[in-house]
């Protein structure tokens, strides 16, 4: 094989390529992923959707590749992306359908001709050992954490995947960028973590700025926001319907009762790339 074909689309200018199993039955080395997702190297994006595949219950099977090559649980904005990418090749319609992932079971549903992607997430869990964090077992709210010479409080939450939801008065960008890589890899944290810093605007509005396990600085994330929806939900800080902002644009989070989460927002096709299999072949310093 001279070539290798990607579907490329954004969430909010979260982008991932999806790889076929029909056009790829082997999944790539995590070598061969930090290659392909090399915004200099390769075609560029902050993932690879490897999929669909069988799954138990005639679900969607499908693995979620963070570009510097380790495996992603769940992702909310990969989520949407597949599911407008088996819209797109007609293997699915606007019924309901399911997509198995690492990080569990989720529905889908596309409307608007595919511009709008409606995913059951999941319930939203604090449990340390279910996220996982370190020390006795607990509900992880409101505790500290020494980053840099700055304390921070946070709360800690799993959607299938973890996160660090860190309230603060004004979300930046700069507080992503400096204190995400030390809080993602901070040993409270055997998995490492996302991490999320959040400012509540009013009951159903919420900012975040977001660092991705994985990935680094993102724009927008459909998992972050169902994490930090429901951390806000948690600490009474807004109701159970809540409009996520974020640098790339906005996710709308439904949160039931019992923290099981809606998310719904848009998907864009970006292109069809055929990517010359040399790139997987060349010796980069990555």
């Amino acid at each position: 094989m001279t070539t290798l074909r990607f579907y490329k689309y954004h969430a909010l200018g979260n982008d991932y390529l999806v790889l076929d199993p029909v056009d790829c039955p082997k999944v790539p080395s995590p070598i061969e992923i930090k290659k392909i997702c090399h915004r200099h190297y390769g075609l560029g994006s902050d993932g690879i959707l490897y999929g669909p595949s069988p799954a138990a219950g005639g679900a969607f099977g499908l693995r979620i590749f963070n570009p510097d090559g380790s495996e992603a649980e769940k992702s909310g904005n990969g989520l949407r992306i597949f599911a407008r990418y088996l819209f797109d090749q007609k293997r699915v319609n606007d019924l309901p359908f399911k997509v198995h992932t690492a990080g569990g079971m989720v529905e889908c549903l596309v409307a608007e001709d595919g511009k709008k992607i409606r995913v059951e997430m999941g319930k939203v869990s604090f449990l340390s050992k279910q996220i996982p964090v370190t020390g006795p077992a607990r509900e992880v709210i409101n505790e500290k954490i020494e980053i840099q010479g700055r304390t921070f409080y946070f709360c800690a939450a799993t959607v299938g995947n973890p996160h660090c939801v860190i309230p603060v008065m004004q979300a930046t960008p700069e507080l992503a960028t400096q204190y995400g890589p030390h809080i993602e890899t901070h040993g409270f944290f055997p998995n490492r973590t996302n991490v999320q810093f959040l400012e509540v605007i009013d009951r159903n509005n919420i900012r975040i700025e977001i660092w991705e396990r994985g990935a680094g600085y993102t724009y927008a994330s459909g998992s972050s926001s169902s994490a930090a929806a429901a951390v806000a939900r948690k600490l009474d800080l807004v109701g159970n319907d809540v409009t996520v902002h974020m640098p790339g644009g906005t996710i709308h989070i439904q949160i039931a009762d019992d923290y099981a989460i809606t998310m719904t927002g848009p998907t864009t096709p970006v292109g069809v790339y055929q990517m010359n299999a040399e790139v997987i072949s060349q010796k980069v310093a990555l």
